[in-house]
Order: structure tokens, then sequence, then C-alpha cells
């Protein structure tokens, strides 16, 4: 299937590692000259070095105000237009929602909700010049509540809403948007957890892994580059008809509607 995205520009946001270097590499596959966000320069550099399209990287903290704006004006100055904005940045702590603080929901509501709308925000026209369009990469925790996530649940809850707000307005503008809801994602942060896990109950990783999947009723977990193949779809004029879509790529984990 011919994804029509060679030559295209898009900014995709926390692209240093996991999910968002995944997505990177696959729209750069498809000939995508990208703007590369994360707060870690030398990961992001290491990345560039090894796409086979034009990129220009942008170490910066998106929980600033300005910073969206800051990677707008970059990618439009580097590349004269733009296509696609990627919001993926952002992770929020878990924990007993007792014992989490106003720090702790201040910073989860700052970078992956107010940096997904002030960049939307800023990208906004650009993308009505091009008739590009946004996906914002949320989780299945937005749909789904549980009590070790609420900061993480509240989050993505919001950002699907925007999604929602936005395809409607986009309606009129002629930028599409929509979402995706990766589910448990075999990412380091997930590793993470996997070893913690392993050393609580004093078991292989292996067998571990094996242990939380069954938990969460999954065959398995997923690969970043699921993901992002589904991005390179819903990018493509092959998925015109997608407005406002939320897609969960979850393994099968949400059995609700």
């Amino acid at each position: 299937m011919d994804l029509q995205l060679s030559g295209k520009v898009a900014i995709v946001t926390g692209a240093s590692r996991g999910i968002g270097r995944a997505i990177a590499e696959t729209l750069a596959a498809e000939g995508m000259n990208l703007t590369l966000v994360a707060r870690s320069r030398e990961q992001l550099e290491s990345l560039a070095s090894s796409i086979g399209t034009k990129t220009l990287v942008q170490a910066i903290d998106l929980r600033a105000p300005d910073a969206s704006a800051v990677v707008v004006a970059a990618a439009l100055a580097e590349f004269g237009r733009l296509d696609l904005l990627v919001n993926n940045a952002g992770a929020t702590k878990r924990g007993d929602f007792l014992e989490l603080s106003d720090a702790d929901w201040e910073d989860g509501y700052a970078l992956k909700f107010f940096g997904a709308m002030r960049g939307a925000r800023a990208a906004w026209p650009h993308l009505c010049a091009s008739g590009g369009g946004i996906i914002n990469i949320v989780g299945i925790g937005g749909r789904t509540g549980t009590a070790e996530f609420t900061i993480g649940g509240a989050v993505n809850a919001s950002v699907l809403n925007l999604t929602k707000c936005l395809a409607d307005r986009g309606l009129k503008d002629g930028v599409r948007v929509n979402a995706i809801n990766p589910g448990s994602i075999a990412t380091e942060r997930l590793q993470t957890r996997l070893r913690e896990f392993a050393s609580e109950r004093g078991i292989e990783l292996a067998a571990a892994e094996k242990e939380m999947a069954n938990a969460f009723k999954i065959a398995r977990f997923g690969e970043p580059a699921e993901i992002a193949r589904v991005v390179a779809f819903l990018a493509s004029p092959q998925s015109s008809y997608c407005q406002g879509a939320i897609v969960d790529v979850d393994g099968g984990a949400t059995r609700t509607l």
C-alpha cells in the first residue's frame, strides 16, 4: 500500500526512545522529513543520524509554555511546511492516590496535556495550509480507570476529549485529528515495571512477563513498531475518512465500548 507520505513533513514529540523513536523511524521509512523533539539531545542526534530522510533536532522541554511554538517555528524555518504533528511526549506518575502530590498532578498535565494542546494550537494554521493532521498518542488508561493510575487516567481522558474537540474544529478547517491508545507496549518503562514485578515475586523475567500479561488478560505485550505502523496509516491519505477516531492498539485489553 502506497501511503503517499514521501516528501511530507512531520513533528514527532517524545522521539528519543520507545514508541516515539519507532514512530520516527517508520515515518522516515515512508519518506517523511522529521522534526524530532525530546529533552535528550544526545538520543535525538543518535536517532537523526540513523534516519535516511532530512531531520531537525529540537532538544526542548515541552512543559515550558513557549516550547511548542518554538518547535513549530523551527520546523517551518527548516522545511517550509508542516503536514503532521504527532503528540507522543508525556509520562505520568503511578502510585497511591492519597500519596500523589499536587506537584505530581501538575507535572502530569504540564507535559502530556498542555504539551499536546499547545502543540496543536501552534501547528494548526500550518496544518490548515497543508491539509495535514494531528495524531495524539494517548493510552488505554483514558478509557478504563485503575486505582494506581489516577494521574495517567485523568490526563489521558483529557487528551482523548481534546482529540474529539479538535477533530470537530478540523472538519471546518480541513485538519484531520485522531488518537491512538497503546496498551502494554514493550518499552523501557514497561521493562522497568517487569523487573520490579519479577523482583517482588522472586521469579525470572520471562515468567514475570507471562504472569503480567495473563493478569492483563492479553496474549502478549505489544511492540513500539506496531503503534508506529498505525500512526503511518492515520497520517496517510489512505485513512482520509478517519476523523476523531480513537484506535485502541492494546492486544484486546480494552473490552468496553
